[in-house]
């Protein structure tokens, strides 16, 4: 049987808001292999300067991530959408080794193959040093 992530394409408004919702839980979870689950075996990405193909590199790029972005908390809001697909803007939070913190603000163009999975991911991404005292995502870490 085929993988198939529903919603699927073509999105309406209520359906793109769903797409980003489960991105939004997923990256949360800073589990790469739950993430990579959302993305055709053969996913391109552009993540800043690195260039990804396929759910391995990406397993293996998220794992380098969350290795040294420490306590991530992220925001996805849906930007934009037509047929299979979405445009994100989003920001989120993290420090280093050291305990500096950071906000990182970006956009990320969407497509999706037919089953729904997204088959390219292309994020520009901008990080901002900000102070402890300026957080805004103080949620509970999800387990």
């Amino acid at each position: 049987m085929a993988e198939s992530r529903p919603p699927l394409p073509p999105f309406t408004a209520e359906s793109a808001a769903q797409k980003v919702q489960a991105a939004e839980d997923a990256w949360n979870s800073r589990d790469p292999g739950r993430v990579s689950l959302a993305y055709t075996l053969d996913t391109e990405w552009r993540n800043r300067d690195e260039f990804l193909n396929g759910r391995e590199q990406v397993v293996a790029f998220l794992q380098r991530k969350w290795a040294r972005e420490h306590d991530y908390r992220l925001q996805k809001t849906l930007w934009a959408f037509g047929d299979n697909r979405i445009a994100v803007r989003f920001e989120y939070e993290w420090h280093d080794d050291d305990g500096v913190w950071y906000r990182s603000y970006g956009n990320e163009n969407w497509e999706f193959a037919n089953n729904g999975l997204m088959s390219k991911r292309y994020a520009s991404i901008n990080d901002m040093r900000i102070g402890e005292s300026d957080r805004k995502f103080l949620w509970p870490r999800e387990a």
